[in-house]
């Protein structure tokens, strides 16, 4: 029989997080070759569920992800499987370390900050009892302090970023951990449990299967598959929301249930063979990598603007800032693809990228509000809401971020909604109490003669609103407010 060769640990824990499948992930591959034997857990963590309402697409598919993700270890390994818990994570991978008698646990980078003070705690608790806690790159292709600028700082402006991790990039960074090689040293569960049930877990069953968003890592999969049939006409069909441009990845993005090497070195090859599609779609990827950098170097942006003069905007306050922030949260603004969009998120936790500026400019630029109001709106209702990208598209609506629009670039909503959504598809599938208008009066109802507002069954102020604001005083209003961050000779665009 042929002798095992020597391992660094006995026993090793890994712990999944935002990483939920069991091929080309970091952690796991290096606690397989540096362990004898391997036990994986994931943790449904009160520390974050308390806080969640009890009806969570966000829960559910990581529910369904998990039981696949058992399954699939198993596959790799029959007797093999997830150890599933539902407690506070920061006491509960100590604990059981400990009971597991493990000597290290590996676990992939989170740079999110809570979860790098979650972290914080496991180590230290971790390290008081002699077990050291591995972390690893698994997310982004690049991260951190990797690519930085000639001077050595990180970078805060996107296309010298984006040059940088084109330069970089070769076939080292888009390899695959190859895992079955070394799935024997998957541990044996010696007391296997099922994965707890939505309702175990004190949740409630969402809309998630009518959506049709599959879940898991064979759910990314398929999803991936769908769009590389499509991928060479991405440029041409992204900004349409009516239209299926996008890849629909961002949730498997977020919870790890593919690989951003694979999705990586599935579109780089073509964009290098000149496919428009995949190298925008390849520049969507590099700015997600952006945007968990900026997170890493610059954590103040979590909680304030990354340029600091931008929190010196007086934004509205009170009751009627309350009043129009409602407005704006149930699709109640009078602006059709404004309204659409937020009930494209209210139904089904997604908002297609392009409608995503439009309604946070307007909620910024047209209603005055402050950007972190629609940030923790996305951050409760997006399935794929992740802080780094969030926080970035917010700051970047709101001209307060790193490499943002200019302050003065305020998206007319009406405009928007005559070029990517001409006829109206969009509005019609989200607004049915307008799908009777002629598509030159969707866009803007108000303008409407009051013959096809009543031939099309539409009551403004009744069924549907007349407009919250007049999106040209607004403007006025808004470079007025942005006076306090404005450069000289900054002359505002027509």
């Amino acid at each position: 029989m042929q002798e095992r060769p020597s391992r660094e640990f006995a026993t090793g824990i890994v712990w999944f997080r935002r990483d939920l499948r069991s091929f080309d992930h970091a952690a796991l591959y290096h606690a397989l070759k540096s362990c004898q034997q391997v036990h994986c857990v994931f943790v449904f963590d009160k520390d974050i569920l308390d806080h969640l309402p009890r009806a969570d697409r966000r829960v559910e598919f990581i529910q369904a992800s998990v039981v696949e993700l058992d399954a699939a270890l198993r596959a790799l390994q029959p007797t093999a499987g997830l150890i599933t818990l539902h407690a506070v994570a920061a006491e509960a991978i100590p604990a059981l370390a400990k009971k597991l008698h493990a000597q290290a646990v590996f676990t992939n980078h989170d740079d999110e900050p809570q979860a790098l003070a979650r972290d914080a705690i496991v180590r230290g608790a971790l390290a008081h009892a002699g077990v050291a806690l591995r972390t690893f790159k698994d997310q982004v292709i690049f991260e951190r302090k990797e690519l930085l600028t000639q001077q050595g700082r990180p970078y805060g402006v996107f296309t010298p970023y984006k040059n940088a991790w084109l330069k970089k990039l070769d076939a080292f960074y888009l390899k695959p951990y190859p895992m079955e090689k070394y799935a024997a040293s998957l541990a044996p569960c010696s007391a296997p449990q099922p994965v707890p049930s939505l309702q175990a877990l004190g949740f409630e069953t969402t809309n998630l299967a009518s959506l049709k968003l599959p879940t898991g890592a064979s759910g990314g999969q398929q999803l991936l598959d769908e769009f590389f049939a499509r991928i060479q006409h991405y440029h041409a069909t992204r900004d349409f929301p009516g239209v299926k441009g996008p890849s629909y990845l961002g949730v498997h993005l977020r919870f790890g249930t593919v690989s951003i090497r694979q999705l990586a070195a599935m579109a780089y090859p073509l964009h290098l063979q000149g496919v428009e599609g995949a190298s925008v779609w390849l520049s969507e990827l590099v700015w997600r990598d952006f945007y968990v950098q900026i997170l890493a170097n610059f954590p103040h942006v979590a909680e304030g603007a990354f340029k600091p003069e931008y929190d010196n905007i007086g934004w509205e306050q009170g009751k009627p800032a309350k009043a129009l922030f409602e407005a704006w949260c149930q699709g109640q603004t009078g602006y059709p693809l404004v309204d659409a969009a937020m009930a494209q998120i209210n139904q089904t936790g997604y908002m297609h990228n392009r409608l995503r500026m439009v309604v946070a400019s307007f909620l910024v630029k047209d209603l005055g509000l402050d950007w972190r109001w629609g940030e923790a709106y996305f951050a409760e209702h997006l399935n794929d809401f992740d802080l780094a990208s969030n926080n970035g598209g917010w700051q970047w609506a709101s001209s307060s971020g790193c490499d943002a629009q200019p302050y003065f670039r305020i998206f007319n909503p009406t405009s928007q909604s005559e070029k990517f959504d001409a006829e109206g598809k969009f509005i019609r599938r989200y607004l049915p109490q307008l799908a009777k208008l002629p598509n030159a009066a969707i866009h803007a109802p108000w303008t409407a003669k009051p013959m096809e507002l009543q031939a099309a069954g539409v009551t403004l102020g009744g069924n549907y609103p007349q407009p919250i604001v007049a999106h040209d005083a607004a403007r006025t209003r808004t470079l007025l407010r942005y006076a306090v961050v404005k450069k000289p000779n900054a002359l505002p665009e027509a």
